[in-house]
């Protein structure tokens, strides 16, 4: 970071008059991105809808927001006005002590030990779904774990069986992650209360999780489990704790969610890079044969996969489900030698940063060979950051990847998946990175 400071915008794409680089940003958000990068450096410059927006890319100034600083940042109002309505005051979007309380009722949701009881869980349920497939029949590999994550992450967080359900809330959640995409796409749009079928399909899709939510609580009210939902009706029992419905509500739509977007984001572009990349399928395979030899994947196990492991974290460094996070800082600040002002946002993308030729020889290039113990040693800590960073780290790092690990070590233990879509592959922004068309495989037998 620069000692000298200039309160000059930093370097960035021109734009139009009033409308700023909102069309830009819009129509090719992820190529937008990386050019910013490519063109202007390290801290780059531009406004969408108004807003100023600091892109930076040098490690280092990613690590002083997160870490260093992070005390003077907040998710800030451009993710409160975007997400508010369907995530509320979870975890993912609160602020200050009330998230600090939050994090502490439900972190032993997630600790290793815990974690560790969902293994025979994760692997139950990737058997589970195995058994409807059938061998040469063409399948939408989305959908597919789509469905798996989220039966895993309503039995192993909420200590909820959602299969009767799980058909009408991935239907409520697609339709969701549907409204964001187009609100990136076009971020001029009708407000909420016009009644116009996008605006109505998003309010319906809003009351089916709402209807679902608050059947999980009442069913927990009546019935205590060992979930996180028993856990914060425990606490409200608590001197100086409540926790009402509508507190409940957005725990656990977040955990819903971030509990089983990203991870079923990640597997299936996993499946494609290894459905596009034989050779290293191959090893992967070799890999299952020898740590497992024809058992299935339990905790135990888990360690000595490492190839596995880098097959995942290159797939996390090419395609990173979350491709950007924002913040907001409170009072003024100094970055890479510019001032940011408060209320400005500043955004830190991993679908730029994860692909910086500074930090990744061929950096489009699947290569999970590169992540040896040296390279990491060497590697900047914000140069690949796929679950973010400091105090607000995503909480359910290690149950993630252990349930990747799992679900592709069951899957490619016994089957090959071909592709039968197309190869080129071309990406959306929502909340999260997602394909642009379906991915389809055909599952064949080893």
């Amino acid at each position: 970071m620069s000692n000298h400071i200039t309160t000059t915008n930093p370097p960035g794409p021109k734009g139009l008059p009033v409308l700023g680089n909102t069309l830009q940003f819009g129509r090719h958000t992820f190529n937008f991105l990386q050019q910013c990068r490519k063109e202007y450096g390290d801290v780059v410059y531009f406004e969408v809808l108004g807003q100023p927006f600091y892109q930076l890319n040098d490690p280092e100034d990613i690590h002083h927001v997160l870490v260093e600083n992070n005390t003077n940042y907040t998710k800030g109002s451009f993710l409160t006005k975007q997400f508010g309505e369907f995530l509320g005051k979870g975890l993912l979007l609160n602020e200050g002590d009330d998230w600090r309380r939050q994090r502490h009722l439900v972190q032993p949701a997630f600790d290793p030990e815990r974690i560790s009881i969902y293994a025979e869980m994760m692997t139950d349920y990737t058997e589970r779904l195995l058994a409807g497939w059938e061998a040469g029949t063409p399948r939408d590999i989305h959908t597919d774990m789509t469905r798996l994550t989220l039966e895993v992450a309503a039995s192993t967080l909420l200590d909820i069986d959602i299969r009767e359900e799980s058909s009408e809330l991935r239907s409520a959640f697609h339709d969701i992650m549907e409204e964001f995409r187009k609100r990136t796409a076009r971020p001029v749009s009708l407000p909420q209360w016009v009644p116009t079928p996008r605006n109505r399909r998003y309010q319906h899709a809003l009351e089916q999780i709402n209807e679902i939510v608050y059947d999980i609580i009442a069913r927990r009210r009546a019935e205590p489990g060992n979930g996180v939902v028993s856990m914060l009706l425990e606490a409200s029992d608590e001197p100086d704790t409540t926790v009402n419905d509508k507190q409940l509500r957005d725990e656990i739509v977040t955990l819903l969610f971030a509990g089983h977007e990203t991870t079923a984001i990640a597997l299936t572009f996993t499946w494609y890079l290894l459905a596009t990349h034989p050779r290293q399928e191959e090893r992967l395979v070799a890999e299952l044969d020898d740590v497992l030899d024809g058992e299935p994947p339990t905790m135990s196990a888990v360690p000595d996969l490492e190839y596995t492991r880098k097959v995942l974290k290159e797939s996390l460094r090419l395609y990173p489900p979350v491709f950007g996070i924002l913040r907001e800082p409170v009072r003024d600040d100094q970055i890479g030698g510019y001032q940011i002002p408060s209320g400005a946002t500043v955004a830190m993308n991993q679908i730029a940063v994860h692909h910086d030729p500074r930090f990744f020889d061929d950096p489009k290039a699947f290569t999970p060979e590169r992540w040896s113990d040296a390279f990491e040693e060497s590697l900047p800590q914000f140069a690949y950051f796929p679950f973010g960073g400091g105090p607000r780290r995503c909480i359910g790092e290690r149950f993630a990847m252990l349930e990747a690990t799992l679900v592709v070590a069951t899957i490619a233990q016994q089957y090959h998946l071909e592709l039968v879509s197309d190869r080129d592959l071309t990406l959306k922004p929502s909340v999260t990175t997602r394909p642009d068309k379906p991915i389809r495989v055909r599952p064949e037998l080893r």
